[in-house]
């Protein structure tokens, strides 16, 4: 097989690499990007329910789980969610606010793909899509890959392979055994923002509630706190504040969850009383929440089948603690399959926070979902794409 001497080779043609292939080329270097998948960007594409989330407006380094939690600030800092907003904007692609900051497209994430493989090839970049890595070897001028379709010689290589989320996309360790043969460390990995599975007694518990959506406050057992959406699923709890804090849960803990987190139960109680002494706590209850949801706790036994005005001062007081702080312990997560980001990955502690070089492999780079660096639901995880494919695309 040929032998193709260029100056970056780029595994990974999706948000990072594609980022960082259009920056290096652009300072006149000799790119090529390989990918497994037969097209591009195929996460971007079915990201925000094929909206793609592209950024948020409100991406800090606070907003990033890291082991080392200063990491990410000097490449979030040089181009930030603004910078990206403008490209996009240049690129004439119309978008929308949601809540929390969150921007999507107003047509389709097509249109991010569609931005980032202009910009590659206005800057000269090839792309060599069904391309798998077989080997990498050290040189003395940089690295020899090996792929099934062609070898490259290259100064630069860098790693945007992603993480193991959505196999089905063709998710690989392959950046994780690279980081791994070359000396670096690479911490545990596990599926994060992703829905959690329940107990079976839970299960059935919660039988038919698939679909109701509650507005609530949820909580890890290490005091992480996110307000939105939970969702009842067949397997257990999803919506947008379940998938953030399983970032932050482990295996064995309870969550804590507010369903009321508008008002004080107590009082709200109280002030129906006075109104409605005869009103079945049953009724008054599914005033405040879903039906069904109240219908299902009171076939549980979990809830006093009385009037408001037959209910003693301590079942008001268990109520109120019931409600806003109702835990449950997850089973489990559906894992990879339905999770959006992998947590853990290669040790910041190796790489350069300017440039995402290696420290121990000069001359090779881990940008992207392959590093230690997840964030919020919420664009958060795409802004580290750019951010970070940035600033290794300034150096390659």
């Amino acid at each position: 097989m040929s032998l193709q001497k260029i100056d970056v080779l780029i595994i990974g043609a999706g948000a990072a690499g594609l980022m960082c292939a259009a920056q290096a080329g652009y300072r006149g270097r000799k790119v090529a990007v390989v990918d497994m998948g037969k097209k591009p960007g195929r996460k971007i594409i079915i990201s925000g329910g094929g909206r793609c989330n592209f950024t948020n407006q409100n991406a800090q380094p606070n907003n990033y789980l890291c082991a080392n939690p200063h990491f990410v600030k000097s490449a979030l800092s040089r181009y930030s969610q603004y910078d990206f907003i403008d490209l996009v904007e240049r690129h004439g692609i119309d978008y929308h606010h949601k809540t929390l900051g969150q921007l999507f497209c107003d047509d389709s994430a097509h249109n991010i793909v569609d931005m980032l493989m202009t910009e590659c090839e206005w800057a000269g970049v090839s792309i060599h899509q069904q391309s798998e890595v077989l080997k990498v070897a050290k040189t003395d001028h940089g690295y020899i890959v090996t792929t099934t379709a062609q070898d490259f010689q290259c100064a630069s290589l860098v790693i945007a392979s992603g993480g193991l989320t959505m196999p089905k996309l063709g998710a690989s360790p392959i950046g994780y055994k690279i980081a791994e043969q070359f000396g670096l460390n690479v911490l545990p990995t596990c599926a994060a923002l992703v829905p959690f599975t329940l107990h079976d007694k839970d299960k059935q518990r919660f039988d038919g509630l698939s679909g109701i959506s509650v507005d609530c406050e949820v909580k890890s057992e290490d005091g992480t706190e996110f307000r939105e959406n939970i969702l009842f699923t067949h397997r257990g709890l999803s919506g947008p504040a379940i998938l953030q804090i399983s970032s932050f849960w482990k295996a064995g803990q309870f969550i804590n969850i507010n369903l009321l987190p508008e008002q004080n139960l107590n009082d709200t109680l109280q002030e129906m009383r006075k109104q409605s002494p005869q009103r079945a706590l049953k009724t008054a209850l599914s005033q405040l929440l879903p039906k069904r949801l109240i219908d299902k706790l009171y076939e549980a036994g979990e809830l006093p089948d009385k009037p408001l005005n037959q209910l003693t001062h301590q079942e008001y007081e268990e109520l109120h603690q019931y409600f806003h702080q109702w835990q449950i312990k997850p089973n489990g997560t559906e894992g990879y399959r339905t999770a959006e980001v992998t947590l853990g990955g290669v040790d910041t502690d190796e790489l350069s926070s300017k440039t995402m070089e290696a420290k121990k492999a000069p001359g090779m780079y881990f940008i992207g979902e392959v590093a230690d660096v997840t964030g919020w639901l919420g664009g958060y995880n795409f802004q580290w794409a750019w951010s970070s494919g940035w600033a290794a695309g300034q150096v390659v």
